[in-house]
């Protein structure tokens, strides 16, 4: 694991520590964290997209042997029956 070196104000530094203290945990573990996603959002983009494309190549090669029937598809369940008393 890699070591970083940030350079920020005592102060807000100082401030940073009072509050991860109250969250229960560290300037370091929220920074590993905030990190972690930020780096990551990228890749789980890239990642979803990717899924979405193979679904979208496989859908269209096989246009036309749908199995399912228009009507299945809009068919939806009846409505809750209304009470007379209301």
């Amino acid at each position: 694991m890699a070591n970083l070196t940030v350079t920020i104000d005592d102060a807000l530094l100082r401030r940073a520590r009072i509050r991860a203290l109250e969250q229960g945990t560290s300037v370091n573990a929220l920074l590993r964290d905030y990190l972690t996603a930020y780096a990551g959002s990228a890749l789980e983009q890239e990642r979803a997209l990717a899924d979405l494309l193979a679904l979208s190549a496989a859908a269209t090669s096989r246009r036309g042997a749908a199995g399912w029937t228009r009507e299945e598809l809009h068919e939806r369940e009846a409505p809750p029956a209304r009470r007379a008393d209301r």
